[in-house]
């Protein structure tokens, strides 16, 4: 294991403490939230940021015979970049991240298509993962004629890059589908929501994610299931066979609790054949790609790179 970015990790550590000290003002999030602190939560879920610019780019379309998606299609497209969104299942959307993919859709030449799955408490599993593996179906069909290009790619960020593996898995065992992605891009992701050692022993501080929240998220996502449950390799791909996957990248922060999760995958995914590059940044807490931090410009950069030159 390689750790990455330890010349920045001053700045990443103050921003953390930082962090903690606004959150402490914030409502806790430990069991699921009831309706109202859920509200709460989806219009305040970063403590206090100003709402996402929704850029011009973005065409909002409905797909896969209903689920929606927002695109982002630059002038020149090289491939297509599958992407889910992170929060916990919970929260967030297709149009939170507008900037952030059209600068990727622009630089790494591709066709971004992020996918408003349907989010839990309403829609429990199976409803996120039955969204994206329809709208990955839909791509593997109809990107060369929508797009130019069979070229595609596949990724997303916490809960995203969770459903990402889950939707690789489901092309491969439900319609024997393989290849056809060609590579994953999986930012700090959750693949064993039985917790694993770092998810457990993390605790309650107060940064994106914690012990607390995490199990509120299983919660509100996997309602009515215990641990053993919830160790289905439907359910936490971190126990599902990984033969046949693409090539991936898998990056996650020393301060997440999420850390083992990504050790533990990029290990398995190795082992069953397919090439991984795994980063560990020093010093960063789930979801530091949110924030205007120096990690936060190399990790969009590093991530711009491999997206570019993935499955030629």
């Amino acid at each position: 294991m390689t750790i990455t970015d330890e010349d920045c990790l001053a700045e990443t550590l103050a921003f953390n403490e930082q962090f903690e000290a606004t959150a402490a003002s914030r409502p806790t999030r430990g069991a699921a939230p009831d309706a109202n602190v859920l509200a709460l939560l989806r219009r305040n879920r970063l403590g206090g940021q100003t709402p996402p610019v929704r850029l011009p780019q973005g065409q909002d379309r409905v797909v896969a015979g209903g689920v929606r998606v927002r695109a982002f299609v630059p002038d020149h497209v090289d491939g297509v970049y599958l992407h889910m969104h992170g929060g916990g299942w919970a929260f967030g959307s297709a149009g939170g991240q507008d900037e952030k993919l059209w600068r990727l859709a622009v630089e790494a030449r591709l066709a971004v298509v992020s996918v408003e799955y349907r989010l839990a408490p309403e829609h429990p599993f199976p409803a996120g993962p039955d969204d994206c593996e329809a709208v990955a179906r839909w791509l593997v069909a109809n990107a060369a004629a929508e797009f130019g290009t069979q070229r595609l790619l596949i990724g997303g960020e916490s809960a995203g890059a969770h459903l990402s593996v889950v939707t690789l898995l489901r092309l491969r065992d439900r319609h024997g589908i393989t290849g056809a992605f060609r590579a994953a891009h999986l930012l700090f992701g959750l693949y064993d929501l039985s917790m694993t050692p770092s998810q457990r022993s993390f605790g309650s501080r107060r940064l994106l994610s914690n012990t607390d929240t995490l199990r509120g998220g299983y919660e509100l996502f996997t309602p009515g299931m215990g641990p053993e449950q919830r160790r289905d390799a439907e359910v936490s791909p971190l126990f599902a066979d990984l033969a046949g996957l693409p090539p991936a990248r898998i990056v996650v922060g020393t301060e997440d609790p999420l850390l083992d999760d990504s050790l533990f995958l990029a290990g398995r995914w190795q082992a069953a054949g397919a090439p991984v590059r795994l980063g560990v940044v020093a010093g960063a807490m789930h979801g530091f790609t949110l924030f205007p931090l120096t990690i936060t410009e190399r990790e969009q950069e590093r991530e711009r790179e491999f997206l570019a030159g993935a499955g030629r």
